[in-house]
């Protein structure tokens, strides 16, 4: 099943490998996509979809004990990190470098991601909640970013740069780097829309969520006609707020400074429904997701990181990814 938007699909029909064909999602039918950091597309084709609230569920949640998640990078590492991209900002090679790291712990058997999904609704309500779940393999997302809304030839985009606790001031530093992401969106939007078309249609709008608060602006294009899922995609993807300026570099001091994949996390969450021509992806960030190691280990994972630019703290930015993971990491224990 997937509850996304607010819709509850049931009866799987299809799963495709949308990586090298997202031109399947102009063909019909009702699709969840989960769409990973690194560039996997993957579609679910439901055979019924209704609007429904987060179903009710008999199972458990048994999270992981607090001491068992490790993460990717320890402080050391991520700030060494910082160090490294501020060095290139300073070189010219980029100007902002998103950079993450992703936590796992091990999951028992018998944790039922729709439990976890109402804790987060519960302690952590946020305007892009979803649940796909394939049995062995889940999602559970509260990600408060919009990275795609389709209405038509209609296209909106609501990057997130910018995190503070609530009531307090954001940093000097939060206003140019939604800017700077802000105009990467604007710009990637422009590939695909209609020429004069792409608008900021709200910028530096603060936006308060459980336990922080984010700057937010939107950007809204017209596609321009022939325009399809696989120009689309090849357009926006990843997300400009959790890859960097420019984007092609910043991906690759990413890859060189991140020893993990993110997986679904930055990647991309949501539904595609073809045959209304609407679809809503949000941004894979505040995400739990399933994973197996090498020897069957079955593991939770969620991922946190920071905007790193020239002014950047580095103890700061590690507070940041603390900041970010606390709340639901604390809903997410056993």
């Amino acid at each position: 099943m997937a509850h996304v938007g607010g819709l509850l699909a049931t009866d799987l029909v299809e799963t495709a490998d949308l990586t090298s064909d997202p031109g399947v999602l102009d063909r019909g039918g009702w699709w969840a996509v989960v769409a990973t950091f690194e560039g996997a597309v993957t579609g679910y084709r439901f055979g019924s979809v209704r609007a429904s609230a987060l179903p009710e569920t008999t199972g458990r949640w048994r999270g992981p004990a607090d001491r068992s998640w490790r993460s990717s990078l320890d402080r050391d590492g991520y700030l060494r990190g910082v160090d490294r991209i501020r060095e290139y900002i300073e070189a010219g090679d980029v100007y902002q470098v998103n950079l993450c790291r992703l936590l796992g712990a091990p999951l028992a058997a018998a944790a039922d991601p729709w439990a976890l999904a109402h804790r987060l609704a519960d302690g952590n309500p946020a305007p892009y909640q979803g649940v796909l779940d394939l049995g062995d393999e889940w999602v559970v997302t509260a990600s408060p970013e919009l990275f795609l809304r389709r209405d038509g030839d209609v296209l909106l985009s609501s990057p997130i740069k910018g995190t503070t606790r609530p009531s307090e001031p954001f940093a000097d530093k939060d206003f140019p780097e939604n800017i700077m992401i802000t105009d990467l969106v604007r710009n990637d939007l422009g590939r695909i829309g209609r020429p004069g078309s792409v608008v900021v249609t709200r910028l530096l709008e603060r936006e308060e969520h459980p336990g922080l608060a984010h700057l937010v602006s939107t950007v809204r294009a017209r596609l321009a006609d022939g325009v399809g899922w696989a120009e689309i995609l090849a357009a926006t993807f990843p997300p400009g707020s959790v890859t960097g300026a420019p984007k092609i570099r910043a991906q690759q001091v990413i890859s060189e400074l991140e020893p993990v994949p993110r997986g679904p996390y930055c990647g991309a969450i949501g539904y595609v429904d073809a045959d209304s021509g609407t679809a809503q992806l949000a941004v894979g960030i505040r995400t739990f997701f399933t994973s197996r190691t090498s020897d069957g280990q079955r593991l939770l994972n969620f991922g946190t990181g920071a905007g790193i630019t020239y002014s950047s703290e580095p103890d700061d930015e590690w507070a940041e990814t603390e900041l970010k993971a606390a709340r639901l990491i604390s809903l997410a224990g056993g």
